[in-house]
């Protein structure tokens, strides 16, 4: 059962007028969870629904921030170098200094792609693709 909150006169004192939105993104939380988020929320003096907005919005930037990106892609640049010379490495094969070269070249050139490629994966499928 969730629990309506009651707006009293100093609410609307030191909340901002809402602006009007047409979509809804919605879950379900257990009493526990959602008591937690609503004493958030309201220790912030921030309507639920807004606190939601903000975390969820949040996230979103947070995503697109040129760390993050920049840090993802760094995580496939090392993922590709792994994957690319451990397997040979492991049929016993050995890799020159030019070899090495090269394959730092290839991660070089072909990391933003693979990091693009990856975070497209996870996107449409929501799981991790071999």
């Amino acid at each position: 059962m969730a629990i309506a909150h009651q707006i009293s006169p100093s609410d609307s004192l030191h909340r901002p007028a809402r602006i009007s939105r047409h979509r809804t993104a919605s879950t379900k939380l257990t009493e526990a969870e959602y008591a937690q988020i609503e004493r958030i929320a309201e220790g912030r003096g921030q309507w639920l629904s807004e606190w939601v907005r903000d975390v969820l919005l949040a996230a979103v930037r947070e995503q697109h921030r040129p760390q993050a990106v920049a840090a993802f892609t760094e995580l496939q640049a090392i993922r590709l170098l792994l994957v690319n010379t451990l397997e040979p490495l492991l049929r016993g094969e050995k890799m020159t200094p030019e070899q090495f070269r090269e394959m730092l070249r290839y991660v070089k050139t072909n990391k933003h792609k693979a990091a693009s490629d990856a975070l497209t994966s996870y996107m449409q499928k929501g799981v991790d693709q071999p």
